[in-house]
């Protein structure tokens, strides 16, 4: 991945994986424009760097994001050495259609924005002493653009609860609604972490950004025009030379080598 000079949050490949850490703990790395956007450029980095099969997402210190960095956000993100890319919905958008799965490492409080960005990753792995919460009614206003995401991964009454009373959940509570998918002991979250994205790194690359090309496209079509669309895709799919070679290493009981072609 390029360097670049971010100021509050660093990127890094590590193995198979980037790790992308908000990094402002003082704030309980709260989100601003200036956190948004240096995201943005990593993401879009991580995408370009083919050694990159997976994206861990996570926060420096004992927190997750706390939320929206409401000062930064009213005083506006100052001088900044990168060029604007988008705001918080650019950000959620990015996470949510990415084709390389992105994995939040939820190591503390994650709440209003903090959930959201949980809610958008394809996986998301909490330490038991995570909170979880969309706490923005207490202050009178609404978790409108997380509302979104969250949408997608937690039940309709659940949902409503979490957004009108804005109280705190904890991890496991959090897995209960669908928000997380697994909550393990805080001393174990990283080889929690590295063992998902070990797998990942075992699969197919082109075969994973065909199929989450695919399962965002058939989100919001109807079943009508979702199954046609679908039948195109699996065609793509096994046109590809890593299918030929999965199929083939199946046949001969063996592990396949993948070329990503």
């Amino acid at each position: 991945m390029i360097e670049r000079p971010y100021k509050v949050i660093t990127a890094a490949v590590d193995g198979s994986r980037a790790v992308l850490t908000m990094n402002n703990p003082s704030r309980k790395n709260a989100i601003g424009p200036r956190m948004m956007n240096e995201l943005l450029w990593a993401f879009e980095d991580a995408h370009a760097d083919d050694a990159v099969r997976s994206i861990v997402l996570t926060g420096a210190g004992d927190a997750f994001c706390a939320g929206g960095d409401f000062t930064e956000m009213a005083a506006g993100p100052g001088e900044e050495e990168l060029l604007r890319k988008g705001d918080f919905v650019d950000l959620l958008l990015a996470i949510v259609r990415s084709t390389k799965p992105v994995v939040a490492r939820v190591n503390g409080v994650a709440m209003g924005g903090g959930i959201g960005l949980v809610a958008a990753c394809h996986f998301a792995i909490a330490a038991d002493n995570a909170k979880f919460g969309t706490p923005e009614i207490n202050v009178g206003l609404f978790p409108m653009m997380i509302m979104a995401v969250l949408e997608r991964v937690v039940p309709k009454r659940k949902l409503t609860e979490m957004m009108l009373l804005g109280e705190r959940m904890t991890a496991h509570e959090a897995m209960v609604a669908g928000i997380v998918g697994h909550v393990v002991p805080a001393v174990e979250l990283d080889h929690a972490v590295r063992a998902l994205t070990d797998k990942i790194a075992a699969k197919s690359p082109l075969t994973i950004k065909l199929g989450l090309e695919a399962y965002r496209a058939q989100e919001d079509m109807e079943l009508a025009k979702a199954l046609p669309m679908l039948r195109d895709k699996l065609g793509e799919c096994l046109a590809t030379d890593d299918a030929r070679e999965g199929l083939m290493a199946f046949l001969e009981k063996r592990a396949p080598v993948w070329t990503g072609k």
